[in-house]
């Protein structure tokens, strides 16, 4: 487990909401110095407890206007055909995530796509002819009722 102190957790809630800031701007908001602040974000990112620093960009903007839950059951589940699907969604760029997940499905992945039509192709290339793929079920989001990457702590 990762040993995090209340300055760690301070940082790091406030990277959540404002990657952008400075150390300086860090260190004033939780009573260190900028160089303390540096090392411990230097830390953080190689612990790997800070993952990525993004932009998250609307998917509309990029003109991807719908957004699919697809849950998949595959034929079997010997490690073979898990680690072959895992590797597949790796390389779809349509799929923004991919969960291995338990109970009655196997993974279930958000896709974006531009339309309907860009949606069935992208079944079309990537589930409907997969020899491990028993089943998908595509749920269409009508709202993004709530969207969040900030991790409590």
């Amino acid at each position: 487990m990762f040993d995090l102190d209340g300055f760690d957790k301070r940082l790091l809630q406030l990277l959540q909401q404002n990657c952008r800031m400075t150390a300086s701007e860090l260190g004033e908001a939780v009573g260190l110095s900028t160089s303390a602040v540096q090392r411990r974000l230097t830390r953080l990112r190689e612990e790997k407890i800070i993952e990525a620093d993004v932009s998250i960009i609307s998917p509309a903007v990029a003109g991807l206007g719908i957004t699919c839950v697809v849950d998949i059951v595959l034929k079997e589940g010997h490690a073979r055909a898990l680690e072959s699907f895992k590797t597949l969604m790796q390389q779809c760029s349509e799929v923004m995530q991919c969960y291995y997940v338990t109970g009655t499905y196997d993974f279930v992945l958000i896709v974006n796509a531009k339309d309907m039509q860009e949606y069935e192709a992208f079944t079309r290339k990537w589930l409907v002819d997969n020899p491990h793929l028993k089943h998908f079920y595509t749920h269409v989001v009508m709202e993004r009722v709530k969207v969040g990457y900030s991790v409590p702590l």
